[in-house]
């Protein structure tokens, strides 16, 4: 047993890199996750029946968000970690849930997944003199130090929306086709459609 372990630790041993470099690795996985993130986003609209856009589940009760207020939300709380986390970047006009077209989200997406995405590159960066320190997701609680947290908030608060969405027009009776209900999960896909030289990894 003692000489396999030896064995595997030579192994290991082979393939460790630099701390800097497997950090930068992380660093730029990362950001093309979120690079990606809208691109989800946008495969929805693009494919969403337009009659489901401000339906609502017939359940006797008043509340709950429509699939156009869904995304104003996403967009708007993106507003909010611009606004408290990285001030010195120009933030996008917010949606009105009421009144927001596919075609002004689809936009609106698109500035402020550009903003949050440079904002994210700011405070992965490691850089000493980075802006972005900290991470505010709203004064309703506390804020972070900024850093790989920061990423996974921002990314799960998406793909948690996401699943609503297609949830909600599948009970509306306007199912997704299956390039964009389940388009979400070909990352290697979104990967070459950006442009980026090597797939996740």
């Amino acid at each position: 047993m003692a000489g396999k372990q030896t064995a595997i630790g030579r192994s290991i041993n082979t393939r460790l890199r630099p701390r800097e470099d497997v950090f930068a690795e992380m660093r730029d996985v990362l950001l093309e996750t979120y690079a990606v993130n809208d691109a989800m986003n946008q495969l929805i609209l693009t494919q969403l029946d337009p009659r489901a856009w401000r339906s609502q589940l017939e359940t006797g009760r008043r509340g709950g968000r429509t699939i156009a207020a869904i995304f104003a939300h996403l967009h708007n709380c993106r507003l909010v970690w611009l606004r408290r986390s990285a001030p010195d970047l120009k933030c996008p006009v917010a949606l009105d849930p009421d009144r927001c077209t596919v075609k002004q989200t689809a936009a609106a997406h698109s500035d402020s997944g550009n903003q949050c995405l440079r904002m994210l590159t700011d405070a992965l960066s490691g850089e000493a003199d980075r802006k972005v320190t900290r991470f505010s997701r709203g004064s309703w609680t506390r804020t972070w130090p900024a850093g790989a947290s920061m990423f996974g908030y921002m990314f799960s608060h998406e793909a948690h929306h996401r699943g609503q969405i297609i949830m909600l027009a599948h009970q509306l009776g306007y199912r997704l086709p299956d390039p964009a209900a389940y388009g979400s999960w070909q990352w290697d896909r979104h990967w070459k459609q950006q442009g980026f030289p090597r797939r996740p990894r």
